[in-house]
């Protein structure tokens, strides 16, 4: 069975994301972007990957993304409507109407594509790109978390959680730390 796994960059306050859904101000140093370029080359936008010369490379953990209206939103205001065209994109949304790609397919009930990813035989894992009510939504099915915890306060933002109060045990396995003071720390949920 595939895994979700929710993979973020999260403040030190718990925010995935500012009010209005900035993140230019976690800090990324080059040792970082390294290691997530080498680790995880499928998490960076397919425009972005030419940018930095991954076009071509291989997703290594992920196939498929689940994402919000909120995470799709900044590519559409870009003009791109398949922001991960090297997987197989799902955005869930009740009030986007369509989404002009048929690549990106639009659901409606998160938790109930989530749960038939998720019982797809074969294939990488589910990566849950965001955002921090969908998180919320489909918390009883994430199986791991990847933690990108950066060293500042945000204040405000966009919760990485969003829903309601939900203790959910997830036990650390792995944590590794970069230049710029953050760290990656794995979280697999706790039986």
């Amino acid at each position: 069975m595939r895994k979700l796994v929710y993979y973020v960059g999260v403040s030190i306050d718990g925010y995935i994301a500012g009010p209005g859904g900035e993140i230019d101000f976690y800090p990324l140093g080059e040792d970082m972007a390294t290691w997530i370029n080498e680790r995880y080359p499928e998490t960076l936008p397919t425009h972005i990957r030419a940018q930095v010369g991954l076009e071509d490379a291989p997703n290594k953990r992920f196939d498929t993304l689940v994402m919000g209206l909120g995470t799709y939103r900044p590519a559409l205001d870009i003009g791109v409507n398949s922001p991960y065209a090297h997987v197989r994109q799902y955005v869930v949304s009740t009030s986007l109407d369509e989404i002009a790609d048929p690549s990106v397919e639009l659901v409606r009930d998160g938790l109930a594509a989530v749960r038939q990813l998720k019982a797809e035989e074969g294939g990488k894992d589910v990566w849950l790109c965001g955002g921090g009510r969908l998180a919320g939504a489909v918390l009883p099915e994430i199986d791991e978390l990847i933690v990108k915890s950066y060293p500042v306060v945000a204040g405000d933002g966009i919760p990485a959680f969003a829903g309601g109060f939900d203790p959910t045990p997830f036990t650390p396995t792995a944590r590794e730390s970069f230049g710029n003071g953050a760290q990656v720390t794995w979280f697999t949920r706790a039986s």
